[in-house]
C-alpha cells in the first residue's frame, strides 16, 4: 500500500467522548472540518484520521465507524485506530465463556486496506511497581497520540500494518522528547518577533541602496538609466538647438573679443573694449531666449500623460530616448530585492526604508518641480555672479612685482643733477595705472588698479641711488640702466593689464554667462532624464512604497504577536490535553497538568457499562469509564500552565516522574546560540510566501488598498500558524514553508542539546529490552511468538538526520535500514507493531433486528437511528434478522 508523499494534518477523533455527536456524515465532516479550520489548513485530499476508542467501542460504535470510512474525498480516507484498554471478552456459545483480551471483536467496516488498528491493552506507564497507574493513563495516552498524530509517523505505522494478519497490531515503544521549556520557548518566539520587525527608527537613520549593478536587473536598469543617460538630449538643429548654439557662439566671440582686450593693444585703444561689451550684450540676449525656451520646456512637461509631455519636449527640440524594456518585470525585481534584503538578516522596518530610498531613486521628478532652479540661471543670479565688476585682481603675481622693483631699481642708477632720472619708472608705473583704470572704466565708477608694482617701483628707485650713490657709476652705466629698466617695465605693464582685463571682463558677466548657459543646459538634460521611461519608473516606485507599507504593516503584525495574551479566566471552558476540540494547539500532555486526570478505579471487565452513559445529552457521570471533564487551559497556547495541586509530602520531581511514562524520556534544553536566528528566518521564509499573491498583484499593477488587506490577513494567519507550528511540533522540526537554500542549524544551536541520545536510541538492537509492550499481561498471550514477524520503526526529527548519520559513522555503527526521518514532531524513537495470534480477531458482520439481543455481554449494541438491537455473526456468516450495515 502506498501513498501520496504529500501528507497534511492528522485529525484525531476520540471516540470515548464524542460518539453521541457523530452521528450524521455532516457531523463527522463538520468535525474534521472545524479541526483543520483552526490549524490553518484545507480540505485534504488523501485525509488522515486518528480514532481513539476502546476495544468495546469496536462494535457499539459502528454507526460512527461506517461514517468515517464512507468519508468522502478525492482521495483515499486513511484511519488509524488507536485501542486503549482491555477487551470484553468474546461469546462463543455454549458454556465456555472467555476472560478479557480473549478476544478482539471487530466489524467489517474496519476490514478496509486503508485502516489499521493498533491495541495498547495498557500503557504500562508505570515507573516503579508499587504505582498503580490505570491502563488507559491520560498523561500516556496524550503522548501516544500526540506521536500518532505526526504525519510521517502515521502513514508509516498504516503501512506497517497493512503487511500484518487482519492489519492489527499491539504497540512497543521507547521515545526521547527533545524541546524546549514553554516559558523558553515562549521568549525565544518573542525575540525572534522582535528581530524579525525590527524597531520603528521614524526614519531618522537613512539608508544606503545597494550599486546598481547589485540591484536585480529590472531595477538595476531604472536606476542606472535615470542616473547615467548621456546627454544627447537636444535634437540637432531643433529649435533648444539652435538657442543653445547661437548663445554659445556669442559666448565665444566674447571670448574672442577677451584675448585681443587682453593684448598689449587693449591698453591703448578703446575699440577692443567696446567690441567685447557689444557682444556680452549680444549674449545676454541670446541667453535670456534659452532661459525661456527652459522655462517652457519645465512647465509644459509638468501635467498630462508621458507621452504628451514628450511630445511637448519633441516640440522644444529635445529627445527622450525610448524606454525599451527597462519596465519589464519590475515585480519579480521587487520580490528578489525583497528577498535579498531579508535573506541578508535584515529586519522588516529596514527593508521598508530600502524600498522608500529605491522609490525616491527612480521616481520621475516633474518639469515644475524644477522650475525653482531658474533661479540659479536668472539675471539677477549673472550680476551675482559679478560682484567684481570694478574690483583689481584679488593678488598681484609675483612677477610684475619682481619685474616692477628691478626696472626700478636699474633705473634709478643716477647721482647728483642727474638724481631725478631715477623716478621715470616709477612715474611710468603710476601713469599707466591711471590710464588702465580710466580704460575699464564703467559708468561713473573706475576699475581700481593694483598698487603692488607701482611699490615695488619706488622702492627699486630707491634702491638704486642709494647704490649709485655708494658706487658713483659713470653715465652711461645709468643710461644703459634706465632703458633696461624701461624694457622691463614694459614686460610688467603687459602681464598687469591681461590680469586686470580677466578680472574685469569676469566681472562684466564672461564667466557668469558661460556657467548660466551650461547650468541651464545640464537643467534642460536632467528634465530629459526624468522623462525617460517615466510611466514605468512612477510605476515602479509606486510599487515600492506600496511593498513597503506592506512591509510596515507585517511589522506591526509581528509586535502584535509579540504582545502576551492575557491567560483565560480560572472558569473558563476549553477541551483537554488530547480533546478533538483543540487538538491541533495543544501543548505536549507532559506539559500540561489537565492531563493527569485519570478514571476512577473501577471493574476492567465491566465494559458493558463503559457506553452506556451516551444514551443521555449528559451521561451518567458515575460511570468510571465516562470522560473526566477536562481542566481549563489557557486561550494563549504559550501560557506556561499553572502547575497542579500536589499533596505537601510530594516533590516536584516526584510529581514530574508520576506524570512521565516510563517508556519516554525527557532532554529539556536552555536555548541554543541558533534559536532566535533560526526563528527569525523562518519567520522571514514563512511571510515570503504568504505575500506570494501580492507580488503577482505588484506585477499586475493591482498593488491597491484591497490586495494590501488581503495580504495582512495572510500574513496575521501565517504568523498565527507558525506560533501554533512552533508550540505543537516544537523548534526542531522545520516551518511549513522553510527557505530552501538555508540549511537548518543543528540541536545543539537550536535547543542547547546532543543529538547523540537519538543515535544511540535508533540504533539500539532490536531485542526485549529495546522497547516497553503497552499491553497488559493477559494481552501478552494474545501476541505472536515470532519474533521476525513484529515490524520495527526507527524515527527521528530530519533536522537531526545529519548529525545522527555522522554519529552513526564516527561510533562506527551500522545504520539501520528504513529509518524515517519526520517533518514534523518532537519525539525520536523506536516502534515495534507485533501482530495478534490468529484467531484472536474476530471480524463479525453486524444484523438488525426487532428482539432482544442475542449477545448477552454486548448489551450497548444499539442501532442509532431506530434503537434496535444487533446481532452479530462471524463474516459471512447469517443469523436472520433485518441487514444491517
Amino acid at each position: 500500500m502506498t501513498f501520496p508523499e504529500s501528507t497534511t494534518a492528522v485529525v484525531h477523533i476520540d471516540l470515548r467522548t464524542g460518539a453521541a455527536a457523530l452521528t450524521t456524515a455532516q457531523a463527522v465532516r463538520d468535525r474534521v472540518a472545524e479541526q483543520l479550520g483552526r490549524a490553518g489548513l484545507p480540505e485534504p485530499d488523501h485525509p488522515l484520521l486518528l480514532v481513539t476508542d476502546t476495544p468495546a467501542g469496536l462494535t457499539g460504535h459502528q454507526l460512527q465507524y461506517e461514517l468515517l470510512s464512507n468519508y468522502r474525498a478525492v482521495g483515499d480516507t486513511r484511519i488509524l485506530v488507536l485501542l486503549v484498554g482491555s477487551s470484553p471478552g468474546s461469546y462463543a456459545g455454549g458454556e465456555e465463556a472467555y476472560g478479557p483480551d480473549r478476544r478482539l471483536v471487530r466489524p467489517a467496516t474496519l476490514r478496509a486496506s486503508t485502516i489499521g488498528l493498533v491495541w495498547a491493552g495498557d500503557l504500562r506507564s508505570a515507573r516503579t511497581a508499587l504505582e498503580r497507574p490505570e491502563p488507559d493513563d491520560p498523561a500516556s495516552l496524550a503522548v501516544l497520540v500526540d506521536l500518532l498524530s505526526v504525519p510521517d509517523v502515521f502513514v508509516r505505522v498504516l503501512e506497517d500494518l497493512g503487511g500484518l494478519p487482519d492489519s492489527v497490531a499491539a504497540p512497543g515503544v521507547q521515545l526521547l522528547e527533545q524541546d524546549l521549556p514553554p516559558e523558553v520557548r515562549d521568549r525565544a518566539w518573542r525575540d525572534a518577533l522582535s528581530r524579525f520587525a525590527g524597531e520603528d527608527g521614524g526614519g531618522a537613520s537613512p539608508v544606503t541602496l545597494p550599486p546598481a549593478a547589485r540591484l536585480p536587473e529590472p531595477l538595476g536598469a531604472l536606476v542606472s538609466g535615470r542616473e547615467g543617460r548621456p546627454h544627447g538630449h537636444r535634437q540637432p538643429n531643433g529649435p533648444a538647438d539652435l538657442a543653445h548654439r547661437t548663445c554659445a557662439e556669442s559666448l565665444d566671440r566674447v571670448d574672442d573679443d577677451l584675448v585681443a582686450l587682453r593684448a598689449f593693444p587693449g591698453l591703448l585703444s578703446p575699440a577692443r573694449r567696446e567690441a567685447l561689451e557689444s557682444d556680452l550684450d549680444q549674449a545676454r540676449g541670446y541667453l535670456d531666449e534659452f532661459r525661456a525656451l527652459v522655462e517652457r520646456a519645465l512647465q509644459g512637461s509638468g501635467s498630462g500623460a508621458a507621452a504628451e509631455a514628450a511630445a511637448r519636449l519633441g516640440a522644444l527640440g529635445l529627445r527622450v530616448p525610448p524606454a525599451e524594456s527597462a519596465g519589464e518585470r519590475v515585480g519579480e525585481g521587487l520580490r528578489e530585492l525583497a528577498r535579498t534584503l531579508l535573506d541578508e538578516g535584515l529586519a522588516l522596518r529596514s527593508v521598508a526604508q530600502h524600498f522608500t530610498a529605491l522609490a525616491g531613486r527612480v521616481e520621475p521628478v516633474p518639469g515644475t518641480a524644477l522650475l525653482h532652479r531658474l533661479d540659479d540661471h536668472s539675471e539677477e543670479a549673472v550680476h551675482r555672479g559679478s560682484a567684481t565688476e570694478y574690483a583689481a585682481p584679488p593678488r598681484t603675481p609675483a612677477a610684475p612685482l619682481v619685474l616692477a622693483g628691478a626696472a626700478g631699481a636699474l633705473g634709478g642708477l643716477w647721482q647728483g643733477a642727474l638724481l631725478p632720472l631715477a623716478l621715470v619708472v616709477p612715474v611710468v608705473f603710476v601713469a599707466v595705472a591711471v590710464w588702465g583704470a580710466r580704460r575699464l572704466r564703467t559708468g561713473r565708477r573706475t576699475a581700481r588698479w593694483t598698487v603692488g608694482p607701482r611699490v615695488a617701483a619706488v622702492a627699486g628707485a630707491v634702491a638704486g641711488a642709494a647704490a649709485a650713490y655708494a658706487t658713483a657709476p659713470p653715465a652711461w652705466l645709468g643710461v644703459t640702466g634706465l632703458l633696461a629698466g624701461l624694457g622691463l617695465t614694459a614686460e610688467a605693464v603687459r602681464r598687469l593689464w591681461r590680469g586686470v582685463a580677466t578680472a574685469w571682463a569676469a566681472g562684466r558677466g564672461t564667466t557668469a554667462l558661460r556657467t548660466a548657459l551650461d547650468g541651464l543646459d545640464a537643467l534642460l538634460a536632467e528634465l530629459v532624464r526624468e522623462h525617460w521611461a517615466a510611466e514605468e519608473r512612477l510605476y515602479c516606485a509606486d510599487a515600492a512604497r506600496s511593498v513597503a507599507g506592506m512591509l510596515r504593516a507585517t511589522a506591526a503584525a509581528a509586535d502584535a504577536q509579540a504582545v502576551p495574551e492575557p491567560a483565560a479566566p480560572a472558569g473558563a471552558s476549553a477541551s483537554g490535553p488530547y480533546g478533538d476540540e483543540d487538538w491541533l494547539s495543544a501543548p505536549s500532555a507532559l506539559e500540561d497538568p489537565g492531563a493527569e486526570t485519570a478514571h476512577d478505579g473501577a471493574d476492567d471487565g465491566d465494559w458493558a457499562a463503559a457506553y452506556t452513559w451516551e444514551s443521555g445529552p449528559s451521561g451518567d457521570r458515575d460511570d468510571p469509564y465516562a470522560a473526566p471533564a477536562p481542566d481549563p487551559v489557557p486561550d494563549n497556547p504559550f501560557a506556561t500552565p499553572a502547575p497542579k495541586a500536589a499533596s505537601a509530602d510530594a516533590a516536584p520531581w516526584e510529581e514530574t516522574a508520576a506524570r512521565t511514562p516510563r517508556w519516554l524520556d525527557r532532554e529539556i534544553g536552555e536555548g541554543g546560540p541558533d534559536l532566535v536566528a533560526t526563528l527569525a528566518g523562518d519567520l522571514r521564509a514563512t511571510v515570503m510566501v504568504a505575500m506570494k499573491p501580492y507580488w503577482g498583484a505588484v506585477e499586475r499593477g493591482q498593488a491597491g488598498a484591497l490586495a494590501v488587506r488581503r495580504t495582512e490577513e495572510r500574513v496575521r494567519d501565517v504568523l498565527s500558524d507558525a506560533r501554533h507550528h512552533l508550540w505543537h511540533n516544537g523548534v526542531l522540526a522545520p516551518p511549513r514553508h522553510p527557505a530552501e537554500h538555508r540549511a537548518r542549524t543543528s540541536a545543539a544551536g537550536l535547543l542547547g542539546t546532543d543529538s547523540l541520545r537519538v543515535a544511540e536510541l535508533m540504533g539500539r538492537d532490536t531485542d526485549g529490552q529495546a522497547v516497553v509492550q503497552l499491553s497488559s499481561p493477559e494481552q501478552g498471550s494474545l501476541l505472536s511468538r515470532d519474533p521476525e514477524a513484529a515490524r520495527w520503526i526507527r524515527f527521528a526529527p530530519r533536522t537531526l538526520q545529519g548529525e545522527v548519520e555522522t554519529a552513526w559513522h564516527k561510533s562506527g555503527s551500522p545504520p539501520p535500514d528504513g529509518a524515517l526521518w519526520t517533518s514534523s514532531g518532537r519525539y525520536a524513537g523506536l516502534i515495534r507493531l507485533t501482530p495478534l495470534r490468529m484467531g484472536v480477531v474476530d471480524t463479525v458482520l453486524p444484523r438488525q433486528s426487532r428482539g432482544g439481543s442475542t449477545r448477552p455481554d454486548h448489551p450497548d449494541d444499539t442501532d442509532h437511528t431506530d434503537g434496535a438491537r444487533g446481532t452479530y455473526s462471524s463474516a459471512g456468516t447469517e443469523t436472520g434478522g433485518d441487514e444491517g450495515w
